[in-house]
């Protein structure tokens, strides 16, 4: 049989699985196109988004000073390019997204676990966003119609008008929203030099819109604060350090997209959140107090068509990143729990409607419940999937995969019934130790170094349980 032939026959039977549909398949050679360029060009336009300046922002808001945000931030994401890149390599070498490689370790069906915890984390996300535009619009509204600022439901009726935008997109198509990656990084820069440039004019200069102290009195004060701030800064991108491959699977080859990945996202990352740090810092010597949402601060600006301008880049860059970044993992993810019945779009309605479930008001009612509860708690779980990956694909498989067989039953992966219990147990353990820290107060800094806890426990609890022999050989043949 010729090796073309043997491809169809292989293909056909790929196709015909439950396991199988258009948007979880391998990508081939030919669509294999993304260059340094476009993964630095990825990151940032992902980089350059509202919620970095928050991150940021909340940092000052916490206590830190200017030096001590940016550098927590800088460090973060540095710690966290390290899985980024390890998962970003299976992804570039076959072709295939996050929910597809998450076969290989946790089974062809207990996949779904890793995806669907990948999935909740992206749809808390997409809320968020989403109120955050729904803010914009209702100051906007406030802006052009000063009656609007009297209704007491604004905030939410703008939060369900910016939520349906972004349903539409979904409904319409990724493409339909494509035209505008390329602008929304300019757009939310220009927006971040104009609150500089006001904030350095307010202020009266650099020095004092940088002079706002360290709140806190002794080292030990300081460190109780960093450990679970520099936690949530990894938690940040800790959900793309696992679906990456959903966008690597698409690299012309490995080199073009480990330098640009490595390249823009510290880079990009410390340079916008030293915005979001110096316009915050500047808001204490200006008002007395930091005001971290960017939203909010322009809503104080006195130049109507400053604030009018100002919102209307926040929103269409706020679509296009959520959009962009929360929309495409979950509808995969989703889509991997049923491929024959739930499509992409299918997907990104599940993501909309999860969006609202998860009470994004709450998650940014303040620092601590951004810092500690929202980004510490899902790093908890997340770093735990991240180890038993890396562990499996790297050590256990040493980087060989069989492709066809991560899309049929009964497979090298179907392991029991399509669940590895190995791999569901080192995730129970590791995100227990993680978050048992949350309960019980002795031992709290598990909680607050709840990525790396996560992490190294259920890396090492998966090396220990999985076989050492025979998986790496299988793979290769």
């Amino acid at each position: 049989m010729s090796t073309v032939a043997r491809e169809i026959k292989i293909n056909s039977r790929i196709e015909a699985s439950p396991l199988y549909n258009h948007d979880l398949a391998p990508v081939d050679a030919a669509h294999r196109t993304w260059s340094t360029y476009n993964y630095a060009a990825l990151w940032v336009s992902m980089s350059v988004n509202i919620l970095t300046y928050m991150l940021a922002a909340s940092l000052i808001q916490g206590g830190m000073d200017w030096k001590q945000a940016v550098l927590t931030v800088f460090i973060g994401n540095t710690i966290v390019l390290a899985p980024m890149l390890l998962n970003s390599h299976p992804g570039a070498k076959y072709g295939i997204p996050f929910p597809v490689l998450a076969r290989a370790s946790f089974g062809l069906l207990g996949a779904n676990v890793a995806a669907v915890l990948r999935a909740l984390v992206a749809c808390g996300w997409f809320g968020i966003q989403s109120w955050i535009g729904g803010e914009a619009i209702n100051t906007l509204l406030a802006t052009l119609w000063p009656s609007w600022a009297n209704n007491p439901r604004g905030v939410a009726i703008c939060f369900v008008i910016f939520w349906g935008i972004n349903l539409i997109v979904v409904l319409k198509g990724i493409e339909y929203i494509r035209f505008l990656q390329g602008v929304s990084a300019p757009i939310l820069l220009g927006v971040g030099l104009l609150l500089l440039g006001w904030a350095y004019k307010s202020a009266g200069g650099f020095g004092p819109m940088l002079s706002a102290p360290s709140k806190f009195q002794s080292t030990s004060d300081f460190l109780k604060f960093l450990i679970p701030a520099l936690n949530g800064t990894i938690g940040f991108w800790s959900t793309v350090s696992l679906n990456i491959p959903d966008f690597t699977r698409f690299a012309r080859d490995q080199r073009g997209q480990l330098i640009g990945q490595a390249i823009a996202l510290p880079t990009t990352m410390t340079l916008y959140s030293f915005i979001g740090v110096a316009v915050t810092s500047a808001t204490v010597v200006i008002y007395g107090s930091a005001i971290w949402d960017p939203v909010q601060l322009l809503s104080r600006f006195h130049s109507p068509v400053a604030v009018v301008i100002s919102l209307l880049a926040i929103l269409l860059a706020t679509l296009n990143v959520n959009i962009g970044a929360n929309v495409v993992s979950p509808a995969n993810d989703f889509s991997n729990l049923w491929p024959k019945r739930i499509s992409f779009k299918l997907g990104g309605m599940i993501t909309c409607f999860m969006g609202v479930a998860m009470m994004p008001w709450k998650l940014l009612a303040n620092h601590r419940t951004f810092i500690f509860g929202w980004l510490g708690g899902y790093a908890a779980v997340l770093g735990p999937v991240a180890g038993i990956m890396i562990c499996d694909y790297f050590i256990i498989r040493r980087k060989e995969l069989l492709v066809d067989d991560l899309y049929l039953r009964g497979s090298r992966y179907e392991y029991a019934a399509g669940f590895n219990w190995r791999a569901i147990a080192a995730l129970v353990v590791g995100s227990g130790v993680a978050l048992i820290g949350l309960v019980v107060s002795p031992v709290r800094f598990l909680y607050d170094y709840s990525w790396f806890v996560g992490f190294i426990v259920a890396f090492t609890a998966y090396f220990m349980l999985m076989p050492k022999t025979g998986l790496a050989a299988s793979a290769a043949r």
